[in-house]
C-alpha cells in the first residue's frame, strides 16, 4: 500500500464465471478517474468473438481500450498515470504466449516485465483480473499442464507483489491477506 495508505494494485482471482471482472470494474469505476481496459482475448473463433462483444458491452461507456494480446507489460506501461488501469485478464494473455510457442522461462519472464510494471513502473491504480486454475484436475496433455503451472506461478508473483489481493467464488468475495510463506511450519 501507498505510504497514503491508498491501494495502488488490485489482484482480483477466480475461476471462470465467478464475478471476477465485474468486481475488477466496479474497482476500477470506485478509483474515480478515467479507465484504460487492456483486454488480452483474440476472436479466434465466434465463440470467443461473442465473448469479446459481451464484456465490451459490459465495460462502462467512456472507457478506452487498448488490445494486449502478447505484449500486456508494454501496453501497461503505456498507460497514462492520469488514468486507472485493469487488465482483462492476465490468464488469457499467458494461454496467447503458451499457444504461440513460448518456453517456460520467456512465460515466467514476461510474467516478472508484468510485475514490474504493475509494481514499479505504474503510480495509479491498477488492478489486475486472472483465473485461479488449480482446483481442477490434473489436464490430460502436456500444454495444458504448463499452462496450469505457469498460471499458478504468475498468480503468486502477482498477489506476493500488490497491495491487495481478492479472490471471488459464485460471486462473494474473499479477501487474501496471508501469503502462505508467512504461516510458520505446523509441527
Amino acid at each position: 500500500m501507498s505510504s497514503e495508505g491508498v491501494v495502488r494494485s488490485t489482484v482480483v482471482l477466480g475461476g471462470a464465471r465467478s464475478g471476477k471482472s465485474a468486481l475488477a470494474q466496479r474497482l476500477a469505476v470506485a478509483s474515480g478517474g478515467p479507465v484504460t481496459a487492456l483486454v488480452t482475448a483474440e476472436p479466434i473463433d465466434e465463440e470467443m468473438a461473442s465473448r469479446i462483444d459481451n464484456h465490451r458491452r459490459d465495460r462502462p461507456a467512456g472507457w478506452h481500450t487498448v488490445e494486449a494480446p502478447y505484449d500486456l507489460p508494454e501496453a501497461l506501461s503505456r498507460v497514462d498515470d492520469a488514468e486507472i488501469a485493469l487488465v482483462d485478464c492476465a490468464t488469457v494473455w499467458l494461454s496467447n504466449l503458451l499457444v504461440r510457442g513460448d518456453d517456460d522461462s520467456s512465460v515466467d519472464a514476461a510474467t516478472e516485465r508484468l510485475v514490474d510494471v504493475v509494481m514499479e513502473r505504474r503510480n495509479a491504480p491498477t488492478v489486475v483480473v486472472s483465473n485461479e486454475v488449480g482446483y481442477g484436475l490434473v489436464p490430460p496433455d502436456p500444454l495444458s499442464r504448463r499452462f496450469r503451472d505457469a498460471q499458478g506461478r504468475a498468480n503468486q508473483r502477482l498477489t506476493g507483489a500488490v497491495d491487495r489481493a481478492l479472490f471471488v467464488v459464485a460471486g462473494m468475495l474473499v479477501p487474501l491477506q496471508v501469503p502462505a510463506d508467512s504461516v510458520p511450519e505446523l509441527r
